[in-house]
């Protein structure tokens, strides 16, 4: 056998090992997705069965009038009217859901931040104020829900008989129609200020020196350096913060249905609480799940409006 012989029977020989290797690595590629899709599938199934099935369920049970009480049939869009034109009650959670929503958030924001900027500092025990205001994070909400509802307790809750030591008579906070919205209000937000805080101290603490000393040569005042280096920084983070605060905020019932369980009256009737008296007390389930997919279009849409705006909030975005 010649030269080129020899050069033709080796590279044919190196297509065959490499067609083999090919073969192999796409065996062992199909393989790895198996085990991919084997270790992802109870995860899968679990979202299918016990979410996306129950949403779409509940999608089409909003247009009937299902219910425990009788038998059920297609009405159409008779939920949604009614919830627009017909049910006060409805607009009326609408609006303390609004109100709960724009108290909170402001007051989270501003306290959060506060807090992370103080505590941004190097002093002895940080850590463990950092530790004490994070705490409430990881606690059951209706275990904080009921210690604060004893807090707020009117013959011998904590409040009022701090109150008496300095001869005042403390109101009756949670059966009162105008306290007792800002009662929860308070009590939500010592609840999640420190998972913003959080959020806040990361982004603070990445905040580049060099543009503090920079400022500090021109002259810039701490308050100057505040407004205008480290707002439009964390920009982003405060933008995170509010839109998950925002939903978080629309989502509130736990604290209502144990503080308060909607009263005085109606007065701290919130979407989600409605919704639980429609689905549970009235067992209206086919109205409930018309309100349901309200709250999540008033989601969406807030969602959106925040997302569409961030150009306008957030001056330094990766």
């Amino acid at each position: 056998m010649n030269i080129t012989g020899v050069k033709n029977a080796q590279a044919e020989e190196y297509r065959v090992q490499a067609g083999l290797g090919k073969r192999k690595k796409s065996r062992l590629h199909r393989s790895e997705g198996w085990f991919a899709w084997l270790f992802i599938s109870p995860m899968v199934l679990g979202y299918i069965l016990f979410l996306f099935v129950p949403i779409v369920g509940a999608f089409f049970m909003s247009f009937t009038d299902y219910s425990l009480l009788h038998t059920s049939s297609f009405i159409g869009l008779d939920n949604y009217k009614k919830a627009f034109s017909e049910d006060p009650l409805f607009w009326k959670s609408v609006g303390q859901t609004l109100y709960f929503s724009a108290g909170l958030i402001p007051l989270n924001l501003c306290l959060a931040l506060g807090l992370a900027v103080l505590l941004n500092r190097k002093i002895p025990g940080i850590g463990l104020f950092r530790t004490a205001i994070f705490t409430p994070v990881v606690t059951s909400i209706v275990v904080w829900a009921i210690a604060w509802k004893y807090i707020f307790a009117t013959e011998s809750g904590l409040i009022n008989e701090i109150l008496q030591l300095f001869h005042i008579q403390g109101p009756a906070w949670l059966y009162n129609f105008q306290l007792a919205m800002p009662v929860v209000i308070i009590v939500s937000v010592l609840k999640n200020v420190g998972l913003n805080m959080v959020i806040f101290l990361a982004a603070l603490q990445d905040v580049p020196k060099l543009y503090y000393e920079a400022a500090r040569i021109d002259g810039a005042s701490k308050s100057k350096m505040f407004t205008h280096v480290t707002l439009p920084m964390i920009s982003p983070s405060i933008f995170l913060a509010l839109i998950l605060t925002l939903i978080g905020s629309l989502k509130v019932f736990s604290q209502i249905q144990v503080m308060t369980d909607g009263g005085p009256g109606t007065s701290t009737y919130v979407l989600v609480y409605y919704i639980y008296q429609q689905a549970f007390k009235i067992f209206d389930f086919g109205y409930a799940s018309a309100i349901a997919f309200i709250l999540f279009f008033l989601v969406l849409v807030l969602t959106i409006l925040q997302w569409n705006m961030r150009k306008r909030w957030v001056h330094h975005e990766e």
